[in-house]
Parts: C-alpha cells; structure tokens; sequence
C-alpha cells in the first residue's frame, strides 16, 4: 500500500527557506531582492539535482542493489525502451542462453502495442517495471499532475497485461523535478537509477559498450542498457545485441549473477 510521503532533506530545507523569505520581505521590505535572490539559488538547485539521475537530493534513489545482493555477487541488468518486436526477442533469447535475468523498463504505449511480448518478458522469469507511458522528453517539466497521469497509465497497462505489478520507476533519461518523489509514493512505486549505462542509443559499437558497462564493475551494480531506441544502421546491429553476448560472458568470468531488481532488493 502506498505510504505517506517524507520530503527529502533538500525539499524540507526548500520549504523552510521559502517560508523563511516570505517572512523576511513581510518585516523588512527593502530585503526582499535578497529573499527573490536565495529564492532563485534555491530553485536551480532543485532543477540542477533533477538533471543529475544518480542525485538523492529530490528524494530516494536506487543506484546500487543492497550490500546483502552485492555480498552474493550480484548484479541488475536493466534494460530501457521497449519492448521492441525484433530487438527483444532476441535480447531474451541471449540472457535466458546465460542464464541471465533482467528488469525491463517498459514504455506503457508499447507495452499496449505489444502485449504478447510484455507476457513473453515474464515467462521467461524477468520483470517488467515501469518507464512512464508516453516516454516523452519533456517529463521532467511535467506538473504533478500529468506526471501522475503518466506513471499511473502505465502501471493500470503493465500491471493488466503481465499480471504483476511494476516496483520500480525510471523516468525518461533519468531526469526529473522535484514534483516526482511524492508521486511515486503515491503510487508505491520505488525510483531506480543505475550505477553506470551504456549509451547504447547513441553508440553501437560493442567494444566501447562493454568498456563502459565494465569499467569498475563490482557486485552491487546497476546497468543499463536499451532494447528501444537503440543507436544502430539496421535492426540487427543495434548495441546491446552486439554487446550483450560479450557482457554476459564477462559477469560469468568474473563470478557475477545478472538478477532482476525485485529479487535483488526487498
């Protein structure tokens, strides 16, 4: 059941300057281009923390699985966008050949569009969370409301289609405002990042994917790549199929278990 909302300390200590300049330009009128001043530094501190997805300053954030998932070597692979009627049913296809298991961030519209996918996602023992309804760009300008209509679309479609309910939400790049954490705990849904991504919807050349989604890789981590959107001149060069198979032989090498988010954290 969702929870009472509990402002992060950045957001409680927001509301107390905004209270705090209000006062002051009420008993002392010539100070208030000092209040608009700290008013104004306040709010670029906010839209800042809201374009750095790894930021904790909005609210919580998953950026690594508990120290419990890391002390049994494991790793989440997460995978963005889709899903994709050519893309993942190949990506399933090479994590169940490793006896990998993934969370997919699945985008509401094509999860309604491809529902027998989402399903195909599920049987093969992964998760689908929730990556926001329209995916638009422009999500982290989005008010309360259109933000919760959002999010809330496509957890009424995942959760129809699938059978279970999302845990997890990622907002579109990473980004948002300060408006998202009380949203998602109405809705009961956690925020989760990643520890390092692959830029696969730019790049396709496996070696530099790999190179970024290893370099440093510990047990704990959270990757990211993208079975949607993906940077390729045709469908079947796209990154992570490129990648994937060299990733996975890596986890394996160096003792690592790819586990969903749901089973990694309570």
């Amino acid at each position: 059941m969702p929870g009472a909302w509990i402002p992060s300390l950045t957001i409680k200590a927001s509301f107390a300057l905004h209270g705090a300049a209000a006062l002051g330009t009420v008993a002392a009128p010539a100070l208030w281009p000092w209040a608009l001043g700290t008013v104004a530094a306040n709010h670029a501190l906010l839209t800042l923390a809201g374009l750095l997805p790894r930021s904790t300053l909005l609210g919580p954030n998953i950026t690594r699985l508990p120290a419990s998932a890391a002390a049994r070597g494991e790793i989440a692979l997460t995978i963005d966008d889709g899903p994709d009627p050519e893309i993942t049913p190949r990506v399933l296809d090479l994590l169940d050949a490793a006896g990998a298991k993934a969370s997919f961030f699945c985008i509401g519209r094509r999860a309604r569009q491809y529902p027998v996918l989402c399903r195909e996602i599920i049987a093969r023992g992964h998760h689908v969370e929730n990556h926001g309804d329209a995916h638009s760009n422009a999500f982290s300008l989005f008010g309360p409301g259109r933000m919760r209509a959002d999010i809330a679309a496509a957890q009424a479609a995942l959760s129809d289609i699938t059978g279970r309910r999302p845990r997890f939400f990622r907002p579109t790049a990473g980004l948002r405002n300060p408006f998202l954490d009380p949203v998602l705990s109405g809705l009961d849904l956690r925020l989760a990042s990643w520890t390092r991504r692959a830029f696969d919807t730019r790049q396709s050349d496996p070696a530099i994917i790999h190179a970024r989604l290893t370099k440093k890789l510990a047990a704990g981590d959270i990757l990211l790549m993208h079975d949607g959107d993906a940077a390729c001149s045709t469908r079947s060069e796209a990154g992570i199929l490129l990648a994937l198979p060299r990733l996975l032989s890596t986890l394996q090498a160096r003792g690592l278990t790819s586990v969903t988010l749901t089973s990694a954290c309570p």
